[in-house]
């Protein structure tokens, strides 16, 4: 089916070059019109050509999603068509909810599917599932490795009220073949998993998506830490990826006064021209705030945390964002679809656009190019900080994490840390609290031991790099029995011993493993709880907000 891969692809291009042309060329609508309607009736031939003489049948519905997505690859990631048996998941994502049972889902080493953490009061958890379980069965179909994540996770979904019979192989238990009836409920997924207080005084809120539940999740989690008399918040956005634009708006309204602008969008279309101002009572509009971000907070979060910087209300910590500033809104499209379309850039109060990537032009490898920090703009706050535009937001205080070496990455990728907690939580049927909980000596020597040395892949970097160097010195006429006896003295002092290793890196990897320990005892909230005690952000966070001084200099006009 090459030859229909590359129809599909013609087409689609085709397409979208009459699409980018309409875009772009306004004042020429008929003749954009005309371009759209002759390259639908050339994809139309093509297709009708095809369905009557190619040699192999052809399957209609496959290739025209594959031509649809090519098409939208042209213009940006964010564009994307979401066809009527994917929009459960799209739905879930908005609202927060789902019919099911609770729990996450995942592979082992054998491509096996997984239990990896059942929600707390799931009905998942209540039945008795745990991370680790391997999934054999479900109702009467056996789930074989060659069933994907998706493939499970549409046969564990369902209406609410109804059953679902899941059979697992549960490691290190004598009666290792368990069956469960569970009768599936409305899930929802907290979008606050945790807040607290840390530090003594300072009140932590992590927020990890933006859904329709959000606005009131954190209003609820602020009120509750007021009630507690934290001096400061630390609002937790690293990691997130965004949502929905509303839920931004919002959050950022429970920290400046009613009526306060947070964006405004612009597009070609009139409609999408749209000014967002808080319209709710706030919380509390003096209360010392720090939002956390990294690279990975998008969207959403960056106008939570850009409009939060640009009003000079919160402190920004961590690195640099993500650098997303495209609004999207779904429009039905025939066959129950659903096309999920740019349709705007939003513009933060001062009014900077935070987008990375320039999709209107492209290199000669076709790649988007990123938007130097050479020609970004400045612009200010309400208190004429400079602040820049393209490329995300820039923390007012930068964060250095301890890089994961190799070994470490290694323990995490390989699940020996997730494997080794199913079996310490076999045989241990309670932990001390988190805040008491460590990984002792003993634990970390069953850790060592439970590693099989001829299991473990190492990503052996140094032993590569030293025979790329033998080469090179061959090649440059360096080999020779000196340098020969020198390399060997090397290679001896680099060669890898893995207990050696193991110890070597215990501290870094004693975090890890608490946290895949805590978390088969006390879920999603322990797991943060044990990430914060070792965690540079909210240590970072934390040594600003004790330092009101230090708030004050960050936030003032500067000096002229």
């Amino acid at each position: 089916m090459s030859y229909s891969k590359h129809y599909i692809s013609l087409v689609a291009m085709l397409i979208c070059a009459a699409w980018t042309a309409h875009a772009q060329n306004e004042n020429s609508s008929e003749n954009n019109y005309a371009s759209i309607i002759r390259n639908i009736e050339l994809f139309n031939s093509i297709v009708k050509e095809l369905n009557m003489y190619y040699v192999d049948t052809i399957d209609n519905d496959k290739t025209t999603e594959v031509a649809i997505k090519a098409m939208l690859d042209e213009i940006d990631p964010y564009t994307e068509y979401i066809p009527a048996r994917e929009q459960d998941d799209f739905m879930v994502i908005a609202t927060g909810e789902y019919g099911g049972i609770g729990s996450l889902i995942s592979k082992n080493k054998k491509s096996e599917t997984i239990i990896s953490q059942p929600y707390f009061g799931s009905p998942a958890q209540k039945a008795g599932l745990r991370p680790g379980d391997i999934i054999i069965k479900i109702d009467s179909l056996n789930v074989t490795p060659e069933w994907n994540i998706e493939k499970v996770s549409s046969m564990l979904k369902g209406q609410m009220n109804t059953a679902v019979k899941v059979s697992v192989r549960r490691p290190w238990t004598s009666d290792s073949i368990l069956s469960f009836d569970i009768t599936r409920e409305k899930i929802k997924v907290n979008s606050v998993p945790y807040y607290g207080v840390v530090k003594d005084d300072i009140g932590y809120i992590q927020l990890t998506t933006f859904n329709d539940k959000s606005v009131q999740e954190v209003k609820d989690a602020l009120i509750n830490l007021k009630k507690q008399n934290v001096k400061s918040i630390v609002l937790d956005l690293r990691g997130n990826g965004g949502g929905l634009l509303d839920a931004a708006v919002g959050i950022v309204g429970h920290f400046v006064p009613k009526g306060t602008e947070v964006l405004k969008t612009r597009g070609r279309l009139k409609q999408s021209e749209k000014t967002y101002k808080t319209t709710q009572e706030p919380v509390d509009t003096k209360i010392p705030l720090a939002v956390l971000i990294d690279g990975s907070s998008a969207s959403s979060s960056e106008i939570t945390a850009g409009a939060l910087q640009d009003l000079d209300r919160a402190v920004i910590v961590g690195s640099r964002s993500f650098g997303k500033g495209l609004v999207q809104a779904s429009r039905p499209v025939a066959g129950d679809g659903l096309l999920k379309v740019t349709i705007s850039k939003y513009y933060i109060p001062s009014g900077r656009l935070i987008q990375a990537i320039d999709y209107s032009h492209r290199n000669a490898m076709g790649e988007a190019i990123r938007v130097p920090d050479s020609l970004t703009t400045v612009f200010h706050t309400a208190h004429g900080r400079e602040v820049r535009d393209g490329g995300g937001i820039t923390p007012d205080v930068n964060v250095e994490y301890p890089e994961i070496n190799r070994l470490v990455y290694n323990v995490i990728r390989d699940s020996w840390a997730f494997d080794f907690a199913t079996k310490y939580a076999s045989s241990h049927s309670s932990i001390p609290p988190v805040d008491e909980f460590v990984i002792t000596d003993d634990i970390y020597e069953d850790f060592v031991n439970f590693i099989n040395p001829d299991e473990f892949n190492y990503d052996k970097v140094c032993e590569t790099i030293l025979e790329q160097l033998k080469k090179a010195a061959k090649l440059e006429g360096y080999l020779n029995e000196t340098t020969e006896v020198e390399l060997e003295k090397l290679e001896s002092l680099l060669k890898h011993d893995l207990r050696q290793d193991l110890e070597l890196n215990k501290s870094a990897i004693s975090e890890i493993l608490a946290g895949e320990i805590v978390k088969r005892y006390y879920y999603e909230s322990g797991e943060v709880i044990e990430f914060l005690k070792h965690d540079p952000g909210i240590d970072t966070a934390a040594t600003v907000m004790h330092s009101p001084e230090k708030v004050r200099q960050i936030l003032a006009p500067p000096q002229q």
